[in-house]
């Protein structure tokens, strides 16, 4: 049987080589650094003939890995902009089901997303591309109120500072924000914030095959998130997917206009003001909670595996409804900093939201990759970015 080949890290890595294992599929992972996934009993590096050259490259690794072939799959968006890369000799022996590397550049970079969903007319918050501090000089004083920075690589500049986006005060603070973050090489957008709870943030994941077909597909609700303002979900619910009908309509008019093809999970937000569902981000590849969408019914895992061996790919769009998520080194804070939740960190009166949900690093059958995170967990959420200190935290 073919193998998979995963390429990547932690928390996506894991529920990969968990989904591909229970559906029967031999997995190897593949990255520089391995985390918590190899703690797991179906971790398996991948086999080496020799070190690749130059370790983070698509190519190299390939040529060193002792495979003769193998179907990739990406956990991070520079693996799927590499893969998506990958040159006719390689992709022969080393198949994918992956879009073009310009569709996956167009759902990566904030700003060129926020171009394609203004031309389609599809709703998303106002996003304004910071060319420097000068940008705001003619800009309204309604569009500062509420407004953020965010970068247009989120990726790399949540792994440099912790946080996805930065609020702004004053046009002078974020003048002085906009300078230092350029001079970092970062490229910045100015966006509006959406009012209202993380209980508002809904999203879909699924996957397209070789053929444009939408072939599965799955809706949650956000129900908690640490921080409060740009963070992770840390606790969510499977909801009918007659409550997101706008956001998939939405969804099927951008990915159908991209010409997608592939794992995607969308973010949307539904903004209190008028009720529309309003688009955040598209990730273009396996995401953290990959492994719950999986057990809930829609495995875009094995989906991906045999839509890149031209095999028939099952349609999934039935799951199991009302199904929760909790991820507790993140819902421990979340309850600390909502007020509406309080109490003692380490007994939350939302506790009982905890008692027969899954949850993405424990499940009986591989235990292991939980234990050794609470600590790493609980220092990097409380760790605070030189960006937002929790006395500027601005909750809505």
């Amino acid at each position: 049987m073919v193998p998979a080949l995963v390429l990547g890290s932690g928390l996506t890595a894991l529920g990969v080589i968990r989904t591909l294992r229970r559906a029967g599929i031999p997995a190897f992972i593949y990255d520089i650094r391995p985390g918590l996934e190899a703690r797991s009993r179906w971790y398996r590096p991948a086999p080496l003939d020799t070190v690749p050259a130059r370790p983070g490259v698509l190519a190299d690794v390939l040529q060193s890995v002792a495979m003769e072939r193998a179907v990739l799959i990406p956990c991070s968006d520079d693996w799927a902009r590499q893969v998506s890369d990958a040159s006719a000799e390689w992709s022969r022996r080393f198949p994918a089901s992956i879009a073009p590397s310009e569709v996956i550049d167009t759902l990566v970079d904030k700003a060129h997303l926020a171009d394609r969903l203004e031309a389609l007319g599809v709703p998303h918050p106002f996003t304004l591309r910071v060319e420097g501090p000068e940008t705001l000089d003619s800009l309204p004083d309604h569009r500062l109120e509420s407004a953020f920075l965010k970068p247009r690589d989120s990726q790399r500049f949540f792994a440099r500072f912790g946080v996805k986006g930065i609020w702004i005060s004053s046009r002078e603070q974020a003048a002085d924000r906009i300078a230092e973050l350029q001079s970092a090489g970062f490229e910045l957008l100015l966006q509006q914030y959406i009012p209202g709870p993380g209980s508002l943030h809904y999203f879909v994941d699924g996957f397209i095959d070789r053929n444009g077909a939408l072939t599965g597909a799955l809706a949650r609700q956000r129900l908690r998130m640490y921080p409060s303002d740009f963070g992770n979900s840390s606790l969510m619910i499977t909801v009918p997917p007659k409550e997101v009908d706008e956001a998939l309509a939405a969804l099927k008019l951008l990915l159908g206009d991209l010409g997608y093809r592939g794992i995607f999970s969308t973010e949307f937000k539904r903004d209190p003001r008028d009720g529309l569902f309003k688009l955040i981000e598209v990730n273009s590849r396996a995401w953290w909670y990959v492994e719950y969408t999986a057990r809930c019914g829609v495995d875009v895992c094995t989906m991906a595996y045999r839509d890149a061996l031209g095999e028939p790919v099952p349609r999934s769009f039935e799951y199991e409804v009302d199904a929760r998520l909790v991820y507790p080194y993140y819902d421990i804070h979340a309850c600390r900093e909502d007020p509406g939740v309080g109490g003692h960190p380490l007994v939350p009166p939302g506790f009982r939201a905890w008692l027969g949900a899954q949850h993405p690093l424990f499940n009986w059958s591989d235990p292991w990759p939980a234990v050794p995170p609470l600590r790493m967990f609980a220092r990097r959420v409380t760790r605070r970015s030189p960006f937002r200190p929790a006395t500027e935290m601005v909750r809505r």
